[in-house]
């Protein structure tokens, strides 16, 4: 089935959703960070989302939280399916963006993933580790023909997508996507630096999958902890750690900042200026 191209309006919850969604990625991503600063510092091994998960569980009113979390990952699988089904960045048709809208399904498909691990970890059913899942998955991608090299391939989309957030952060490409305003303006530092960790940790996870798919064997798959927990393992480890966790803070206080300042372009009004200085419509895509 092909996805919309057609003019016709967007549901009226896109906005909402969007926002919600982004703020549940940013409380994930924020404790994602302490934990990894807590682990710079005290030798414990770093955590990836799903232990987060269970780590929030553990406080006051942390159930609630988790459940709240869920609906927020659910809201932001939402938006990112009506974002590719729409075309509510004004990515096009055509293969780049017919790419980009078969990114942002994928993305869907994450967070729908990450919305019942949080209700799971809500309702004691724990959450597993962070590098099960993955393992799992290349245990059975093995299985098939040329599955090797399938995880090869995942790996290197998982690569290339860091790089992408890379290049993003260091170009300011994100700028076309948030409002103009003076706090967005201020918050530039905090961007760009956020932008740059996730795209150190993906790409790391990405070498797991790669190296996964190389040796045969899925036990080198990981997540985010073991990605986390393999800077922590390097030379000057602690350091790098410390680094690489306040840039995660970063990225959770970006997506605090696309919360409330990231505007869709086939929902925002034609007076609408971006960071770029150009109206929303004009820089989208």
């Amino acid at each position: 089935m092909a996805l919309s191209t057609s003019p016709s309006s967007p549901p009226a919850l896109v906005v909402p959703a969007m926002r919600l969604g982004y703020f549940a990625r940013g409380v994930t991503y924020l404790i994602i960070g302490a934990l990894a600063l807590l682990a710079a510092w005290t030798g414990r091994e770093a955590e990836g989302t799903r232990e987060a998960l269970e780590t929030l569980r553990g406080y006051p009113w942390g159930e609630i939280m988790l459940w709240a979390l869920a609906v927020g990952f659910l809201a932001y699988a939402a938006w990112r399916g009506l974002a590719a089904w729409y075309d509510l960045e004004n990515h096009g048709a055509g293969l780049k963006g017919t790419v980009a809208r078969v990114g942002l399904l994928v993305s869907a498909l994450i967070h729908l993933g990450l919305m019942v691990s949080a209700a799971r970890v809500a309702m004691g059913a724990g959450g597993g580790e962070d590098g099960e899942k993955p393992r799992s998955a290349a245990s059975w991608l093995l299985t098939l023909p040329y599955g090797g090299w399938i995880i090869v391939g995942i790996g290197a989309v998982v690569v290339g997508a860091g790089v992408y957030q890379g290049y993003k952060g260091l170009s300011g490409k994100y700028k076309r996507h948030l409002r103009l305003t003076p706090w967005t303006e201020r918050l530039e530092p905090v961007a760009k630096a956020g932008l740059l960790a996730k795209g150190v940790i993906l790409g790391l996870v990405g070498g797991f999958f790669v190296y996964a798919g190389l040796t045969a064997d899925p036990d080198h798959a990981g997540g985010i902890g073991e990605a986390l927990q393999s800077v922590r393992s390097q030379p000057y480890g602690m350091g790098l750690l410390t680094v690489l966790a306040l840039g995660t803070v970063a990225f959770a206080l970006f997506c605090w900042i696309e919360a409330i300042y990231r505007v869709v372009p086939r929902c925002a009004g034609p007076d609408v200026r971006v960071m770029t200085g150009t109206p929303v419509r004009q820089a989208a895509g």
